[in-house]
């Protein structure tokens, strides 16, 4: 079945990942252009994008510029303006929007609905509950009721946290130490805390283009959340990528997609909240099968910079059908991907992720992308000198992408990349995709 092609897209956010989208979706047969909003000077240089200064968080002001530029097709990048309705309101503006509505953008904004909607579609999840502000000592009673249980113990903040709001514990005594933080100054009615059981295994992202009631599923993808080698530091966004996973292939794809987007899907239509847009599904494969992390209501960041490149079909006119509640019946549960390998390697600012130092100049972007890597500006700020060149301003500052005929020559070739950019204080991990794990079995 032939798809409409949108001539004009606008793309919201200014990261990484929205450099990813409009970098994809610019280049596709039939896209005559793509605007982002805000956007950012490096993610201006991409041929075939123009930016806005427009702020995504104003409903009103991104549904003049959708007007203004005639687009046929708004994607929202990050989570963020989706929680204040941006895609409620560019929906009710009749501009056709891939993006949940503040309703269901729940499902990334609250992990206790997050946890009711699983619970009610029959998602496994790890066994939780949520906690409001006041409730101190029942959270320290359930954290005791988990440790009697033999098991180790994860502290959530409900609401955003930027991929940061979480503590996976390492005793039951520092469990018992941080979770009154996560309730002080929080209000009575509406859950601050959800105390998860710790589940043991490796993490995957299986991201669906979802329509309201059918999902099909992006290429998937694994993230790297600490900071340091061998899984050491604190949690951030996210410090690499890879993709395709040998422990994950099409057919467990497509399980996992039938298992956990689609009952999700009906669930929320049973809501009245109908979901179109990225579905993100946070996996741990557990020996027991995989178990649903969290949910999330955007692509993630850095696995965008790593799918896309993989995807072997036109993703544009997927993404408008999808608005436009009209995938067709027979949609697939996965999407073809190409049969190469893509390694991304996140280079952060010093003192990331607790207070980056922005305004170092970097070196060797060129020389990465006249390696073949791909370059994508997360925090980033065009130099004010006349040779040009980028400084940083944000945590996250570059996402290095290679690819390769498997992941050991996508690695190589994105560490090479990166070896070429450099700044003062750059930090990044040197392990990512460097253990990979083979097939693992998935439980029909």
């Amino acid at each position: 079945m032939s798809l409409d092609v949108p001539r004009r897209i606008l793309v919201l956010g200014g990261g990484g990942r929205e450099h990813a989208l409009a970098w994809r979706l610019a280049g596709e047969p039939g896209v005559e252009g793509v605007v982002c909003a805000p956007g950012s000077a490096g993610i201006a240089a991409t041929p075939g994008v123009r930016c806005e200064a427009v702020d995504p968080m104003d409903p009103a002001a991104v549904v003049a510029l959708a007007r203004a530029e005639g687009a046929d097709l708004v994607v929202v990048g990050p989570e963020a303006p989706l929680s204040v309705g941006v895609a409620d309101a560019l929906a009710e503006a009749g501009v056709p929007v891939f993006g949940p509505g503040r309703a269901a953008a729940q499902l990334e904004t609250s992990k206790a609905f997050c946890h009711d909607v699983a619970e009610a579609a029959g998602v496994r999840m790890a066994r939780a509950r949520a906690f409001a502000g006041g409730e101190d000592g029942a959270a320290l009673d359930y954290i005791r009721e988990l440790a009697a249980d033999g098991a180790g113990i994860v502290l959530k903040a409900d609401g955003l946290a930027a991929g940061k709001g979480v503590i996976v514990t390492e005793s039951t005594e520092m469990a018992l130490e941080y979770a009154p933080s996560f309730l002080v100054g929080r209000p009575a009615d509406a859950p601050a805390l959800v105390i998860e059981a710790r589940l043991s295994g490796l993490e995957a992202s299986v991201i669906a283009i979802c329509d309201g009631e059918r999902a099909v599923a992006l290429p998937a993808a694994r993230d790297h959340k600490r900071l340091c080698d061998d899984d050491r530091g604190p949690n951030t966004g996210g410090m690499g990528a890879y993709s395709p996973l040998p422990d994950l292939d099409d057919e467990a794809v497509a399980q996992i997609v039938a298992a956990v987007h689609v009952p999700i899907l009906a669930e929320m239509r049973r809501r009245g909240m109908p979901f179109t847009g990225f579905l993100y599904a946070g996996l741990i494969l557990t020996s027991d099968g995989p178990v649903l992390l969290e949910t999330n209501v955007r692509c993630g960041d850095p696995e965008t910079q790593v799918i896309l490149p993989r995807v072997a079909v036109p993703l544009a006119p997927l993404l408008l059908a999808a608005a436009l509640g009209a995938q067709p019946a027979d949609t697939p549960l996965t999407l073809p991907a190409t049969p190469d390998a893509a390694v991304g390697i996140v280079l952060a600012a010093r003192g990331y992720p607790e207070s980056p130092k922005r305004g170092d100049p970097i070196d060797g972007v060129e020389a990465a992308e006249a390696a073949g890597a791909l370059v994508f500006h997360a925090g980033t700020v065009a130099r004010q000198r006349p040779e040009g060149g980028w400084g940083t301003n944000g945590g996250r500052v570059l996402t290095v992408v290679a690819r390769g005929a498997d992941l050991a020559e996508a690695r190589a070739a994105a560490e090479r990349a990166a070896d070429t950019i450099h700044w003062d204080g750059v930090h990044r991990r040197r392990d990512i995709a460097l253990r990979v794990p083979g097939k693992a079995e998935v439980p029909a």
